[in-house]
């Protein structure tokens, strides 16, 4: 069966595996339990699981359980009564409301707290559900996906997640495979990645050297996909060639191949000691205007600060002499 992978990128035998088990389940009504460490693209595979059901032409609905207040989490998912808290002027709708017909994503379900894992229970068993201050009963038919990057049969051995709720859940368990088990889709997502950046920049591709290639394909990728993209989109930015030798890879992809980043050579020349200030012929040879060059200056040093500081924001902050607010605020102004 051919199935719309929603730019799931991979021709991994274990990438494979995933998408037979999610020919067969998409279009069925079981529930579904996706499993991965964080960054391997859970939401994805969960749309191509929605894009491939008989539900398709109805409501896809994401909601991620970590990222929302524990206090606001249940009006988010169920909706609220006017009156029925502080600020609720008016009646709303909640997410299931809302994927009603549809799909609803429960994203990193882990980290719901026990009171609100009975009501999404009842959703399960029931399909019906109350808004928060309300008495009326309503029915909703959603097929739930849920996600999570924990183990939850460790979480119900120390009571942080219901028994009844985890097996109601995992009918069907999807695991995602971190990078590090993907083989050659290191090198796809490494291209893929490099020349959307390029597209968005307008430049020519940057390539990867063979030796690179090889290099990169060793390394772990703890960070997984996102720490791949984020890489890639860094590389594009920062490496001075058209292609990335691996010179330009930190320190440590060098010590995953069991090797060490050699030393930058000396130059053969005496060079001149000290800060060298831009000029306007700077300006002239990059067709830029002041402010357009000013920006490209910040955000070098912004991404080397990050390189640095092998992505923490806190150190990145104390390499440029400037407050982590104040560094997450130029990273959100920049996109980065």
């Amino acid at each position: 069966m051919d199935i719309d992978k929603s730019g799931i990128i991979g021709q991994s035998p274990a990438l494979r595996k995933v998408f037979g088990v999610l020919a067969k389940v998409a279009p069925t009504e079981s529930t579904v339990l996706v499993t991965g460490e964080s960054g391997t693209g859970k939401e994805l595979l969960v749309r191509a699981l929605h894009t491939n059901s008989k539900r398709a032409d109805k409501p896809f609905v994401p909601i991620n359980c970590g990222a929302i207040p524990r206090d606001l989490l249940e009006s988010e998912l169920f909706g609220h009564e006017k009156g029925a808290f502080t600020h609720a002027i008016r009646s709303r709708a909640g997410r299931f409301e809302l994927a009603d017909g549809g799909t609803i994503f429960l994203d990193e379900i882990g980290e719901l707290d026990l009171s609100l894992q009975v009501k999404i229970l009842r959703v399960l068993q029931e399909k019906e559900f109350e808004r928060v201050g309300g008495t009326k009963t309503q029915q909703v038919d959603v097929r739930i996906v849920a996600a999570t990057n924990r183990d939850l049969e460790q979480e119900v051995a120390r009571g942080n997640f219901r028994e009844d709720l985890f097996y109601r859940l995992n009918v069907i368990p999807l695991h995602l495979p971190p990078l590090r088990e993907r083989g050659a889709d290191v090198l796809l997502l490494a291209d893929y990645f490099l020349s959307r950046f390029a597209q968005e920049q307008g430049i020519t591709p940057l390539r990867l050297a063979p030796e690179a290639r090889a290099m990169l394909q060793v390394y772990d990728w703890p960070g997984n996909i996102r720490e791949l993209e984020n890489f890639m989109e860094r590389l594009s930015i920062l490496c001075e060639g058209e292609i990335i030798q691996p010179t330009d890879l930190p320190e440590k992809i060098w010590s995953s191949a069991g090797r060490e980043l050699p030393e930058a050579p000396l130059p053969a020349e005496p060079v001149q000691v000290g800060f060298a200030w831009p000029q306007i012929r700077d300006l002239r040879d990059h067709d830029m205007d002041l402010k357009t060059f000013l920006d490209a200056v910040e955000e070098k040093l912004l991404l080397e600060a990050l390189d640095m500081a092998d992505g923490v924001k806190n150190r990145a902050a104390e390499v440029l002499g400037i407050k982590r607010t104040t560094l997450i605020e130029k990273l959100k102004k920049k996109g980065l």
